[in-house]
């Protein structure tokens, strides 16, 4: 099974639910996919066996062999070509390439186009006694972090408890998380902003029709937001985790909840999620 858990934005606590979590179950498989600024490790505290260089498939184009005769221009849906038959230039926007190949496909002139590696990111191997670590960490400048994050899925064992720390927001990376996820826990932070967030998020679950639920950090007992915010919108509320200073000490210190009763919770909630109780 596979439990993803996501944010409408950042900072809303959704590292230390997933590595609380995954340290909970201990006999199961961590992974930060959140690649752009991946901090599990700090609470994980893994440790790493392997480190792959993960690279994708870049066109290079050879001017003196294109009949421009824009084959490949037609073919690219994401617009990342441009040939200008008049002036014999081929213009190539990197940062819009989805290494799809394509153009290659297309070509009708041998050795026009040639796919070549190039490097975007590293994936992290390891483990924390009985728990699998794996983690992504995109490289400065990479404007997509989708595949990274499809190629971190090949090193996910199978038939294991698989907890994914998923990137904030509502973009392509969560998409790509959450797509082939059985479970999806959203936290949240009781603030307008937070919630407002959290409703884009939700939008984008409820769309892939994944199962899902809420989680409120920094829960104080007087504010009530987050409760109406699901109330009204017929959404569950399956733990609030309470502002408290000495949360937030731990938090700093890189220490996970490790108490024994959030330690209960956490483990009474994947019991729950596992028997479709939620």
């Amino acid at each position: 099974m596979k439990i993803a858990v996501a944010s409408g934005k950042g900072g809303t606590g959704k590292t230390i639910v997933s590595t609380s979590l995954a340290l909970a179950v201990s006999d199961a498989v961590y992974v930060d996919m959140d690649v752009e600024e991946p901090n599990g490790a700090i609470f994980i505290k893994p440790e790493i066996s392997k480190e792959i260089r993960f690279t994708v498939p870049i066109p290079e184009f050879y001017e003196d062999k294109c009949i421009f005769c824009r084959k490949c221009e037609q073919a690219c849906v994401y617009n990342a070509i441009s040939i200008i038959p008049q002036t014999k230039k081929i213009l190539f926007f990197e940062e819009l390439c989805h290494n799809c190949g394509v153009c290659k496909y297309v070509c009708p002139v041998e050795q026009a186009i040639i796919e070549k590696p190039k490097s975007i990111g590293t994936i992290r191997i390891g483990e924390k006694a009985q728990l699998k670590f794996i983690d992504g960490i995109l490289d400065l400048g990479i404007a997509s972090a989708v595949p990274l994050l499809s190629g971190m899925k090949k090193y996910i064992p199978n038939g294991d408890m698989v907890i994914v720390d998923s990137p904030p927001g509502a973009s392509c990376p969560v998409v790509e998380v959450v797509k082939d996820s059985d479970f999806v826990l959203m936290v949240t932070e009781p603030t307008p902003f937070g919630l407002n967030d959290l409703e884009i998020a939700l939008g984008i679950v409820k769309e892939m029709k994944k199962p899902h639920a809420i989680i409120v950090n920094k829960h104080e007992s007087n504010n009530s937001l987050a409760r109406t915010f699901a109330k009204e919108r017929g959404e569950k509320i399956i733990m609030e985790i309470p502002f408290e200073r000495e949360i937030a000490e731990n938090y700093a210190k890189g220490i996970p909840l490790s108490n024994n009763e959030y330690k209960e919770q956490f483990l009474k909630l994947i019991d729950n999620i596992k028997e479709g109780k939620i």
